[in-house]
């Protein structure tokens, strides 16, 4: 799953070209802030992820996560982000690259955090590292497509 993300990442680094491109159609945002958003999200889960006590991870059955796990993917326009990971600076080709620099960095301790780390996912409930991965890839595509029908619209 984490391959699978890396590789998601670099398709999202190869929309830096286009991060001042819109569509109101398809997004009220740019494609700069929809890279800058995944990467914020991203880096933020795995600082939770970090931090957490795997002794007090908890499976507990969520009906949203088994839905969208079956469907494969997020419906457009039915969750709204957490200011956490809402960019609020202004975003720049400089701008995106710290921010690709500095997920990579933070990515480099993945492997060594404990199966039972955990984030509290305000829809899915307390997803633990396996979990975790299945959603940063599924969060990322998510706007990976928002981007590319962007470009492709735009």
């Amino acid at each position: 799953l984490m391959k699978e993300l890396y590789q998601l990442i670099s398709q999202l680094e190869s929309k830096i070209p286009f991060y001042e491109k819109a569509n109101s159609s398809i997004s009220n945002s740019t494609v700069g802030w929809q890279i800058e958003h995944s990467l914020k999200t991203i880096f933020e889960i795995v600082q939770f992820v970090k931090k957490s006590n795997p002794e007090l991870y908890q499976w507990k059955f969520s009906f949203n996560k088994a839905l969208v796990s079956t469907i494969g993917f997020i419906p457009r326009g039915k969750a709204k982000a957490p200011k956490l990971v809402v960019p609020d600076e202004t975003i720049s080709e400089s701008s995106l690259k710290n921010s690709f620099q500095k997920i990579k960095e933070a990515l480099q301790e993945w492997d060594s955090f404990d199966k039972n780390a955990h984030f509290p996912h305000p829809y899915f409930g307390n997803l633990n590292k396996k979990s975790t991965e299945w959603f940063l890839n599924l969060h990322t595509k998510h706007h990976l497509k928002i981007i590319n029908d962007i470009c492709k619209n735009g």
